[in-house]
């Protein structure tokens, strides 16, 4: 009886954070439009390309999907990453993080200290392919070292539904190395409620006013 209402308990639990991310991305778009627009037209008016770049990741139970985020590099930002490699700066070199990047634009180093350039995965949210909260979708070259070096925990890590925000943004965000990036979202897994979802959403809030750990 007591797993069955455990059982009842998640359900409604995870109902609700669905709602919760339909209408939250529904509601965000809604009200952040204009502001949308302005970024899109900064963004045109700054450097040569698209305004959004889209890239393969990895979703729950490793299903690929595109997702959406304002461009914030040159155009050829993807054939410059070989020559980079050796300028990575992330402990352990599964993340690719650089604070120099050569490759970000003007503007696109403001939208990376401000996360402005996540809010289109607010698309990504509404087609189903991602949460609010939950582990941060990886790039496949990230997914492949991960697997490489730890192949259970990533895994495992693939069982939840990505999010645009995590315990990891909140714990440091770049400033973290992959090790512990990828415990803290075991601990979320692991510990998942509804009520850590509305958690992490306040912290992350927190967060962006801050910009700690963004770069």
């Amino acid at each position: 009886m007591l797993e069955v209402r455990q059982s009842w308990n998640y359900t409604l639990q995870f109902i609700g954070k669905r709602i919760v991310d339909f209408v939250g991305a529904g509601v965000g778009l809604l009200v952040l439009s204009p502001f949308l627009l302005i970024i899109a037209l900064a963004i045109r008016f700054d450097s040569q390309g698209g305004v959004f770049f889209r890239q393969q990741r990895l979703g729950r139970s490793g299903k690929p999907f595109l997702v959406w985020k304002f461009r914030t590099m040159e155009v050829n930002a993807e054939q410059r990453l070989k020559d980079l490699e050796q300028l990575n700066e992330s402990q352990g070199g599964v993340l690719f993080k650089i604070k120099a990047d050569p490759r970000v634009t003007r503007i696109g180093k403001f939208l990376r200290r401000t996360s402005l350039d996540e809010l289109p995965q607010l698309f990504n949210v509404l087609q189903g392919h991602m949460s609010l909260v939950g582990p941060r979708p990886l790039q496949l070259r990230d997914c492949n070292l991960a697997i490489e070096s730890n192949r259970d925990d990533f895994i495992k890590r693939l069982t939840s539904m990505p999010g645009m925000t995590g315990l990891w943004q909140v714990s440091g965000r770049s400033e973290v190395a992959f090790e512990d990036m990828l415990r803290l979202d075991l601990r979320y897994i692991d510990r998942w409620s509804l009520f850590l979802d509305l958690q992490i959403i306040w912290r992350t809030i927190q967060v962006l006013l801050t910009r700690k750990g963004a770069y």
